[in-house]
This record gives structure tokens, C-alpha cells and sequence, in this order.
């Protein structure tokens, strides 16, 4: 079981992040990115890619953040968090905010109160606290571990966004070759990745019971990072970046070997089949390469290794 206490109580956490969104909106302190997007096929999955409108505002505060992070080794956005940004406390050791700079509507951060390093392992308590935010809503939540993974701030966070990601009848655009997933000693692998990747289902009723069910949950983590090589080094660093998906029904682990295919940044929800790209270059250079041929460069090439 994991230590502390879930202080979120059960059926708010959606209301809560409706009411803040609209406040923060208000106030300004959420600053939305527009986004136009379209959807580009690949081998049997249908890619949601999104291309940014505008990121003025994001460069200036990421200019900003740079200059304070310079004159401050220490800097960190989530010590103290944007107050005005605040959805819930979850747990004694987790807050939920939401992310000031989304491109995804209802797009939340699973933040530890104290600070840990991005690329540190999951701990039973970051997975009870998940456990209770899924519990409240169905959504994908996603761990960009380390900055080859795509990370972008070091104190270490986990994002959840709402499912399904498309109106299109399925909950992600890879969910068609969720099926094609072998199974070994509970580890799977979905054959239709050109990449190497780990796969498990879940059993949705752990949401109901986050504490005594992180164990559980974080057991089958283990399992998928050790199904991939990645191992550990200095007691809580992993010895490779990836990517992790969770859902209520499954978790998909996908070790990184790039951070960027060119100038494209892929973060975890690439593998979900939904990308981002910055301008009309970038959308010309995925669809002349193929979405999950990106993938495939900024992922880790080969088969899988059972090591179970």
C-alpha cells in the first residue's frame, strides 16, 4: 500500500478543473495555444497532428522562464505554482494545476509537492495519487521521463488529458493496434510498432481503491521498464528516458533515443498517434516522412527483450 492519504474527495475533481478553467481563463492565467489540425495516415493508424496558430506568447515566457532559470540554477515554475492555476489537492504528496500553456483542452499536471527530479522513477505514491484523478474522470495520463523523453521542466510531473483525444469512435488513434498486443508473463508487445515498446491491461476497478492498488500498478511498471532494458542506476534514476501512457485499461512503455526528429518535438502522446508540429514546414516534413516513421527515429529500434 502506498504511504499518505488521498485528500481528494471522490466526484469533485472534474467540476473543479471545469470551474478553474473558466477562472483562469478570465484572469489570464491560463494562456491557451491555438491549434488547427488535420489527420494524416500511417500504416493502419489515423495520426491526429496539430499545428500551432501561435506561440508568441509561450516563446516570451519561455524566454522569460530561461532568464530566471540562468540567474537561478534553482529556478522551478511549480515552487511555488501559479496559485491562480490550482485545480485540487490529491494527495499529502500531490497537487493537480493546470498546464498555463495548453494545447489540449482540460490539460492537467500531477505535480509532487516536493521537489523530485523529472526522470525519477514512479513511486506507489505517484501512481495512488494518479489512481485517484482517473477514478473522477476517464482520461490518458502521460510521463515524459527525462528531456530526451520530451520533458520540459525538471521537478517531476505526470499530465492527464481528457479521452477521448478524437471524435472519431476510439478513445486514442493507436487504440486499432492495441489489439495486436502478444503476451508473455503478463508483459505484451504490440507487433504493429516498428519500435520496441511494453504493454500491459489493468484492471479498472484499482481507480476505486488508489492507495492499496499502487502497488499493484506500480509492480506492472516495473515489469515493462525491466521488459525494456531500462533499469536502475543511483537508486531512483532510470538508465534510459521514455515514455509512459496510462489509462484506466492499459500502459504502454516506449524507451527514447531522440528527443527530435529534425525540428519536431515528439513527447509520450506521439505514441498515442496524436503529434505537434510548429509551423506549415514541419506538417509538410511529417507527411512527407510518415508520422510513425517519426516515431520510429526518435524511439529505440528493434524488438523487444522479455527479460521476465
Amino acid at each position: 500500500m502506498a504511504q499518505g492519504e488521498i485528500l481528494l474527495k471522490p466526484g469533485t475533481l472534474w467540476t473543479s478543473v471545469k470551474e478553474r478553467t473558466e477562472d483562469a481563463l478570465q484572469c489570464g492565467a491560463l494562456l491557451s495555444i491555438p491549434t488547427e489540425f488535420e489527420f494524416v495516415e500511417q500504416d493502419g493508424v489515423n495520426f491526429l497532428v496539430r499545428i500551432l496558430s501561435n506561440l508568441v506568447r509561450k516563446d516570451a515566457a519561455k524566454k522569460q522562464q530561461n532568464k530566471q532559470a540562468s540567474a537561478d540554477k534553482e529556478f522551478n515554475p511549480f515552487l511555488p505554482y501559479e496559485k491562480d492555476l490550482f485545480v485540487a489537492d490529491i494527495s499529502d504528496t500531490h497537487v493537480c494545476i493546470l498546464n498555463k500553456f495548453n494545447v489540449v483542452d482540460y490539460h492537467l499536471l500531477l505535480i509532487t509537492r516536493a521537489f523530485e527530479e523529472q526522470e525519477s522513477l514512479l513511486t506507489p505514491e505517484d501512481f495512488a495519487a494518479l489512481l485517484a484523478c482517473l477514478a473522477d474522470f476517464d482520461g490518458l495520463a502521460f510521463y515524459n521521463s527525462g528531456k530526451t523523453a520530451g520533458a520540459s521542466q525538471r521537478h517531476k510531473h505526470l499530465q492527464i488529458i481528457p479521452l477521448p483525444l478524437v471524435a472519431s469512435g476510439v478513445q486514442t488513434p493507436i487504440e486499432p493496434l492495441l489489439a495486436s498486443a502478444e503476451f508473455e508473463d503478463g508483459v505484451g508487445t504490440i507487433a504493429n510498432l516498428p519500435f520496441v515498446n511494453a504493454f500491459a491491461t489493468l484492471d479498472p476497478d484499482w481507480v476505486q481503491s488508489p492507495l492499496t492498488s499502487a502497488e499493484a500498478i506500480l509492480k506492472i511498471y516495473q515489469n515493462l521498464l525491466r521488459a525494456v532494458e531500462i533499469e536502475t542506476v543511483n537508486s531512483n534514476t532510470p538508465s534510459g528516458a521514455y515514455n509512459l501512457l496510462v489509462t484506466r485499461k492499459w500502459m504502454l512503455i516506449v524507451p527514447r533515443s531522440h528527443e527530435h526528429f529534425h525540428s519536431i518535438s515528439v513527447n509520450s502522446l506521439g505514441f498515442t498517434g496524436a503529434l505537434l508540429v510548429r509551423n506549415e514546414q514541419e506538417m509538410q516534413l511529417l507527411k512527407n516522412t510518415g508520422p510513425m516513421t517519426i516515431l520510429k527515429e526518435v524511439a529505440v529500434k528493434g524488438s523487444i527483450v522479455n527479460s521476465q
